[in-house]
């Protein structure tokens, strides 16, 4: 029996946990996963500084004509303190002198023979940085499940850390199947089509930030398609596309139960992608997609992402979906819970004008997909939908709806 798409993502995020850790440069560190807490060992600045070239003053000397005594240079290590009737001219970083209220930036100031004569109003504290204003000393900086980004290398980097630990990146196992499919660097004959799928899993996987392993091609055998399975186990996910459905004529399915195949779901309540099958094998997990192109690559944005981000260790794990409106009337066969590609401009979502399950140029010409539900027959233009991008990431901490009712 079909189960509902909120049940499959249910067992797979119960069976799909975060990979072992690893240390590496924090250099390496972008796009991976972290797998610590992070906190601050220094305040940020360090010490007061100067946030503009100009002249370190007191308050009530506003409007006075004073004498400079010094000048202070970023990096200057010498403490130097005021002295009454003085200025001290300074530049931006560099440290806040002893008895030091404001900053008067230099274009505020009039000078006039080495004189400095100040503005009539001064705030006190005036473009001065403050010593762990930014951040402060204990705080936490990063959380372990974070995705890091060029911005966090800046933040690990202002700490002076050299080294962070990161979750593994998974590694996805991929082989092809079928006598009638080959590959995109081989030949094809009379009645033989290009597999779409193994090339399309790979870059996706990829994208997502996985390692990806191809075992190369089983012949329409039982050995052949065991010997595979078994190459693949050495991987953390295994992701195959058709020969499990009722009355296919080969020996997938009954190669991966020889191996010891536990399955969590053989049947998903979604058109299309009804025959999406999920388990495990020891500790590597299984997916079966759809053998249609469009199927297979939905569902592999559906279920195999949601594997995916488990497994990496993200603490954003589940999908997310943008709200959008409709930007054309669009009708819906009811019954089961649809999977529609289209396109998202930041504002309006607007269905692919022509696609099915067998086809590859919809989806390379869409970049989101909508998840509408059974009882819907009519989305009307203008009607809020649940878009879920599939050209970049989109993810929340918690679980969330992302079906369009």
């Amino acid at each position: 029996m079909a189960i509902s798409v909120e049940e499959a993502l249910e067992k797979i995020y119960a069976l799909s946990h975060p990979l072992e850790s690893e240390i590496e440069p924090i250099e390496n560190a972008v796009h991976r996963v972290l797998a610590q807490e992070v906190s601050a060992a220094y305040p940020l600045p360090a010490f007061d500084n100067s946030a503009m070239d100009g002249y370190a003053v007191r308050v009530e000397d506003a409007g006075k004509t004073l004498t400079q005594s010094c000048t202070i240079f970023a990096g200057d290590q010498e403490e130097i303190r005021m002295v009454e009737d003085q200025c001290i001219r300074i530049m931006t970083g560099a440290r806040i002198p002893q008895g030091c209220e404001a900053i008067v930036p230099v274009e505020e100031v009039q000078l006039e023979e080495g004189r400095v004569t100040l503005p009539t109003s001064i705030r006190p504290s005036q473009h001065i940085r403050l010593r762990g204003e930014d951040i402060e000393k204990g705080m936490v900086l990063l959380e372990s499940g974070t995705l890091l980004h060029a911005h966090h290398i800046a933040l690990l980097a202002s700490q002076g850390i050299t080294h962070v630990r990161l979750f593994r990146r998974p590694r996805i196992a991929l082989f092809s199947s079928g006598n009638e499919l080959k590959m995109h660097y081989e030949s094809v004959g009379a009645g033989q089509l290009y597999n779409t799928n193994t090339p399309t899993f790979a870059a996706r996987a990829r994208e997502l930030g996985c390692d990806v392993i191809f075992t190369g091609t089983a012949q329409d055998t039982l050995e052949s398609i065991r010997e595979h399975i078994r190459s693949a186990l050495r991987a953390d996910f295994i992701i195959t596309s058709g020969g499990v459905s009722v009355g296919d004529a080969d020996y997938t399915k009954e190669a991966f139960a020889s191996l010891g195949f536990e399955s969590a779901f053989e049947s998903v309540d979604i058109k299309p992608g009804k025959p999406t099958t999920f388990g495990r094998i020891g500790s590597t997990l299984v997916l079966n997609l759809p053998g249609n192109p469009l199927a297979a690559a939905l569902c592999f944005e559906l279920f195999a992402q949601s594997a995916i981000l488990a497994l990496s260790g993200r603490g954003d794990k589940y999908l997310s979906a943008l709200a959008a409106k409709m930007g054309e009337d669009f009708r819906v066969k009811k019954g089961r819970r649809a999977l529609i590609p289209g396109w998202y401009d930041g504002e309006s979502f607007t269905p692919s004008p022509k696609f099915g399950p067998g086809m590859v140029l919809p989806l390379s010409r869409a970049n989101a997909y909508v998840m509408v539900d059974a009882a819907l027959e009519r989305l009307e233009k203008g009607s809020e939908v649940k878009v879920i991008p599939t050209r970049w990431p989109f993810s929340a901490f918690e679980k969330n709806s992302l079906i369009t009712v």
